[in-house]
């Protein structure tokens, strides 16, 4: 061992949204080869899985001046930290660092974890029980009480995409994704059939895997037609249904509901006259016909709509004397 030698400082950090123990193989070298591991946090998570693999954690938390002589010589200390990081002892060897008057050991981060994607998800599902438990708004609510909130950002949604905001997308996504954790914490407590996020996601998962057989399975699709007829033939079977239009939602808006049902006709190989109604209810039958052709041209009728709605009120704004901003609202 180099006398001369400063040594080396291994702050070590885990990621809490990743099991304890399960640490990357750099980390556990460095753990074992150590000449001090240190933490100051007793109940930090990480010790019970080093105590089995027989790495010995002194629980101290010396000063940064100490640490740093403990290292001379070529030593290596490894002080293991929360997930908060150890701000007292980062500030301790900064001002030693910058004092110019102490030869410092190296210093080096060494992730022993690092977070897997989708794991601030498990952050939510947390923050939501908590909430849930805590917050006497959050804990009275019912699914049938939540059921206009998850229709009023879904809209907020769709603003966001066609206005094309990404950071308000980005938002509106987390209202949404909102909602569905909301509702799952809601189903975990019902006395008779309970059910929780694992299994919404675990329900989702499995029908994903069945009905893309040309991904997890040995069925080709070369187009995405080929994947919408494999698709509705799959659900088809699932739902049994005794008709094309079954499980078409008929509370939807109703350029969407007649859209709907025109693409179900359509893919069924139906030809299906439109209806003609009376003189007095003659428009509904004739935005029903704009529907079904705009959704057999592949336009959105509801889009157009908007679409159509967003000039339309510019307009009036215009006529007013008012200026748009960039999404059509006054600055």
């Amino acid at each position: 061992m180099n006398a001369q030698d400063p040594g080396r400082i291994v702050l070590l950090t885990s990621s809490h949204r990743v099991a304890p123990g399960l640490l990357s193989w750099p980390a556990w070298q460095t753990l074992r080869a150590a000449d001090r591991v240190l933490c100051a946090e007793r109940d930090h998570p990480q010790l019970p899985y080093l105590r089995e693999a027989g790495v010995a954690v002194e629980h101290t938390a010396p000063p940064a001046d100490e640490l740093v002589d403990d290292c001379a010589g070529g030593r290596t200390v490894v002080v293991l930290v929360g997930g908060e990081g150890d701000q007292r002892l980062t500030d301790g060897l900064a001002r030693l660092g910058g004092s110019g008057r102490v030869r410092m050991p190296d210093l080096e981060l060494l992730p022993g974890s690092y977070d897997l994607p989708g794991a601030r998800l498990l952050d939510l599902v947390q923050v939501m029980d908590r909430i849930r438990l805590s917050c006497p708004w959050t804990s009275q609510k019912t699914h049938e009480g939540l059921a206009k909130y998850a229709i009023e950002e879904a809209y907020e949604l769709v603003e966001a995409i066609e206005d094309g905001d990404r950071e308000e997308l980005r938002e509106e996504l987390g209202d949404v994704l909102l909602q569905v954790v909301f509702h799952a914490r809601i189903a975990q407590e019902d006395q008779e059939e309970p059910f929780g996020i694992d299994d919404v996601a675990a329900t989702i998962v499995e029908k994903l895997i069945h009905r893309h057989p040309h991904v997890f399975g040995d069925e080709t699709a070369e187009t995405a037609d080929d994947v919408r007829a494999h698709w509705l033939r799959t659900k088809a079977i699932e739902k049994q249904r005794e008709s094309v239009t079954d499980g078409v939602p008929l509370g939807q808006p109703g350029l969407a509901l007649a859209a709907k049902l025109g693409s179900r006709a359509r893919a069924a190989g139906l030809d299906v006259p439109l209806p003609e109604g009376a003189a007095a209810d003659g428009t509904g039958y004739r935005l029903l016909a704009l529907a079904v052709r705009a959704e057999e041209d592949g336009i959105d009728p509801e889009a157009a709509l908007r679409a159509a709605a967003r000039t339309y009120r510019d307009a009036i704004r215009a006529a007013e004397g008012l200026t748009a901003g960039p999404e059509g609202v006054e600055d």
